[in-house]
C-alpha cells in the first residue's frame, strides 16, 4: 500500500521532488504517493494543479491531510525553516526521503524531514539535523555534523570532521576542507573553497574563500 505524502512548495523544485519521489520507496518497500502540493504564500495558485495533483492552501491541506499524510518541504532556501515550523504547528509530521542512487552510510544519522537527492553521498558517523536538503551529487564526509535546515547544492563537497551550524547554505560546487567549524546562517558562494573556520552569518566566496559580508540573513 503506498505511503501518502504531501509536498510543501509549488515552484520548480517541488516538481523535481515529485519526479525523484516517484523513484523512491519507504523502509517497508512500499512506494510514496503524492496527494497534493501545498502553498503558503500565493493564494492565486490554489485550485490549480501541478503534476496532476491539486495545489491547496496550507490550512486546508492540514485539515485534510495532517493526520494521514507525511510531509516534505521542497524549498531550496533555508527560509524553509519557517514553512516547516508553520506546517508542524498545524499537525503535519515530516518524513526523510533518500533517493535510491544516493549512498548514505548505515552509521549516519539523519533528522526528520531531510531530502537526499540523486547520487548524493553521506559518509559514516555523520549527523544531519532536521530538514537538511542535500542536492544532486553533493557529498558529506565522515564524522561531520550538519545543523538543521542547511542546504547543500549540486556537487557541493563538505569534507570530514566538519561542524556546521543551522541554516547554512552551500552553493553549487563549493568545497569545505576537513575539520573546520562553519557558523550558523552562513552563505558559501558557488565554487568557493573554504579553508578556515567561519563565524555565524557571513557570506564567503572565492578561492580560497574570504568573508565579503557580515551579519547576513539566512538565504
Amino acid at each position: 500500500m503506498p505511503n501518502p505524502l504531501v509536498i510543501l512548495g509549488t515552484r520548480f523544485l517541488a516538481e523535481e521532488f515529485f519526479d525523484l519521489i516517484t523513484e523512491m520507496g519507504a523502509a517497508d518497500g512500499a512506494p510514496y504517493e503524492v496527494a497534493a502540493f501545498v502553498e503558503n504564500w500565493d493564494r492565486s495558485l490554489v485550485g490549480k494543479e501541478l503534476e496532476g495533483r491539486p495545489i491547496l492552501w496550507i490550512d486546508d491541506a492540514a485539515s485534510k491531510f495532517a493526520r494521514t499524510h507525511r510531509a516534505i518541504c521542497a524549498l531550496s532556501t533555508t527560509h524553509r525553516k519557517a514553512y516547516v515550523e508553520q506546517a508542524a504547528s498545524l499537525g503535519f509530521r515530516f518524513t526523510t526521503l533518500i533517493h535510491p542512487s544516493a549512498r548514505v552510510s548505515a552509521r549516519a544519522t539523519l533528522g526528520e524531514g531531510c531530502f537526499i537527492s540523486a547520487l548524493a553521498t553521506i559518509a559514516t558517523r555523520t549527523r544531519l539535523g532536521r530538514s537538511v536538503f542535500v542536492n544532486r551529487s553533493a557529498a558529506i564526509g565522515h564524522h561531520t555534523t550538519i545543523g538543521d535546515y542547511c542546504t547543500l547544492q549540486p556537487r557541493a563537497n563538505v569534507a570530514g570532521g566538519i561542524t556546521m551550524g543551522d541554516q547554512t547554505y552551500i552553493g553549487m560546487g563549493a568545497n569545505i576542507l576537513d575539520k573546520l567549524t562553519i557558523g550558523r546562517g552562513c552563505l558559501i558562494a558557488a565554487g568557493a573553497t573554504v579553508i578556515t573556520n567561519l563565524p555565524d552569518r557571513v557570506l564567503a566566496m572565492g578561492l580560497p574563500a574570504k568573508v565579503v559580508r557580515e551579519n547576513i540573513e539566512p538565504k
